[in-house]
């Protein structure tokens, strides 16, 4: 079998294992943060979450599948090692920077809320209004 093809098929079944693999794991244990940024509401923050993970596979194994294309033919063992290291290890690298960018968003998004929670008015109520 072609040593390119070898490399192109490990690299699709390391990629897509990883990318399934962060998504879970962010889906898991980011439940909780999402429930403390939507102020409790259990029911969009599950929404949230898998809105989310849809939109972190499709962008991932979109890039997957866009960069399984190669330089050239790969010759030999070494060759299937540089092409696959510098390929999931680009994966890898965009994979870290969505997530750091999902928590970038939603930490901002909790610190706004609870800026909002924890604001007093600016003069203490002083009667009430009939509505």
């Amino acid at each position: 079998m072609d040593r390119t093809v070898v490399a192109y098929v490990i690299y699709l079944v390391v990629s897509i294992a990883l990318t399934v693999w962060v998504a879970r794991t962010l889906s898991r244990n980011g439940r909780i943060f999402l429930a403390d940024v939507l102020r409790g509401n259990e029911k969009l923050a599950e929404a949230v979450n898998h809105l989310l993970v849809v939109g972190f596979y499709l962008v991932n194994l979109g890039f997957v599948a866009l960069y399984l294309s190669g330089d050239g033919t790969i010759v030999d063992t070494r060759g299937v090692f540089e092409a696959l290291s510098t390929k999931v290890g680009v994966v890898l690298l965009v994979l870290g920077v969505m997530h750091l960018a999902n928590v970038y968003v939603l930490n901002r998004i909790r610190r706004r809320g609870v800026m909002e929670r924890e604001q007093v008015p600016p003069v203490a109520p002083q009667d009430w209004v009939q509505a």
